[in-house]
């Protein structure tokens, strides 16, 4: 998916993400996007997709049916009870 296009930086610093990128990568409108510079590049993405891959990379290290809710709540009783 790769695509390209030129735009000039107005006098605010500003630059449009024209609707065709916008709707590749599922940007819509009021969404809060990351800006973030890699191998000196700027990459934008969405906050929703940044943390979906924050989810799959967590779920490589939990066990199937593991509730990291649970396990964090069973682990500040335990030290509510110790305190």
């Amino acid at each position: 998916m790769k695509s390209q296009t030129r735009m000039r930086v107005n006098e605010n610093g500003r630059v449009v993400i024209p609707a065709s990128i916008r709707k590749q990568l599922g940007i819509r409108i009021g969404d809060e996007v990351v800006l973030r510079i890699e191998d000196n590049e700027l990459r934008i993405t969405t906050l929703k997709r940044n943390i979906e891959r924050a989810q799959r990379l967590v779920r490589k290290y939990v066990k199937p049916g593991t509730s990291l809710v649970d396990e964090l709540i069973k682990e500040r009783h335990e030290a509510a009870r110790n305190e």
